[in-house]
């Protein structure tokens, strides 16, 4: 097959160098507005190069990856959907949940699948917990603990226009809890503080946050996120039930120190970097991908499903800034 990319910065290079491995791709066409992206891609991968969007759709591409910026998102979604083209697009569908809702009415009815790239649905040990749960190894479930700490923060330019800590960075938190339980989230309540970066405070954000999410069968799920962690890039995940408890992440890369006499677990060199703790997921989510554009499988990921883990962050950053409870139906009728 043929796969158009649209975005060459660091994630999209990443997905060209992906897709240049898998057998199913015969051919690249490449688009970003920075003509030195295009040249390094067209030398090392032997991609097309096409200068626009349109160009891309018009080279016979079978599929298309979209890596580009945000706002460039429900445009490209659209316009791909429109030529009749699958296509996968990284988070989040669009910079506000009106603009995602109308995105989500653009495509609707329209037999075009979209993939949203939410990575952590394609880690092994995730997958190996959804299907513990789904399969009621660990009983009726009672907690579920999710965590994504950043070695430190993104810059401050990337802060002013990131929407907030739950938009951007807890958003994964919120979607791999509703993938795994396979339960929706009715109500939140958030808290968060400011004990690092000045410029997160400034662009009226936290840098560490909790929330506590009830689900529809009064599981509680708790979910902690930080711009700060020095130890590296912590994700992992606790699911505890009333006969059995797993945990993802629990490995020698973890970036934790036990103080625990004689204990020397975690042994290995912490991640610190989430392309580093999610390369393999990367690579699977777009090996998926091939599978949507072959029409061996329906998207892993819609837009409904990228949405509501949109709604659960917008919930989460009205409960931070209201500090009170928050429930999912007051957020989607705002």
């Amino acid at each position: 097959m043929r796969i158009g990319i649209l975005g060459l910065g660091r994630i999209g290079a990443f997905h060209a160098e992906t897709l240049s491995g898998f057998d199913a791709v015969e051919s690249l066409v490449v688009s970003d507005p920075f003509a030195d992206a295009v040249k390094a891609a067209a030398e090392r991968f032997g991609a097309q190069v096409a200068d626009s969007p349109e160009a891309v759709l018009a080279a016979g591409v079978d599929g298309v990856v979209v890596a580009a910026a945000t706002d460039a998102h429900p445009g490209l979604i659209t316009a791909c959907v429109d030529a009749g083209v699958p296509v996968f697009c990284e988070k989040p569908v669009a910079r506000t949940m009106a603009e995602g809702v109308e995105v989500l009415k653009a495509v609707a009815g329209r037999d075009v699948p979209v993939q949203i790239g939410y990575n952590r649905r394609f880690d092994t040990g995730f997958v190996a917990a959804r299907t513990a749960v789904l399969a009621g190894e660990l009983g009726k479930l009672h907690t579920v603990r999710s965590t994504t700490l950043d070695p430190a923060p993104p810059p401050a330019a990337y802060i002013a226009v990131s929407g907030g800590i739950f938009r951007d960075c807890s958003v994964h938190d919120f979607d791999i809890i509703r993938w795994v339980t396979g339960r929706e989230v009715t109500e939140v309540y958030a808290a968060g503080g400011n004990r690092g970066a000045d410029f997160i405070k400034e662009a009226g954000d936290a840098d560490t946050t909790g929330a506590i999410l009830t689900l529809d069968d009064g599981t509680l799920a708790v979910v902690s996120n930080s711009r700060h962690n020095a130890r590296g890039y912590d994700v992992r995940m606790e699911i505890h039930g009333f006969t059995d408890s797993i945990a993802v992440g629990l490995e020698d890369k973890l970036p934790l120190r036990s103080v625990e006499p004689g204990v020397t677990f975690p042994a290995g060199v912490p991640h610190d970097f989430f392309m580093d703790r999610f390369t393999d997921a990367y690579r699977a989510e777009l090996l998926a991908f091939t599978e949507v554009v072959a029409g061996d499988r329906p998207s892993p990921c819609t837009i409904e499903d990228a949405l509501e883990a949109g709604w659960i962050a917008e919930a989460c950053t009205l409960s931070l800034h209201e500090h009170r409870p928050v429930t999912l139906e007051e957020v989607r009728q705002a």
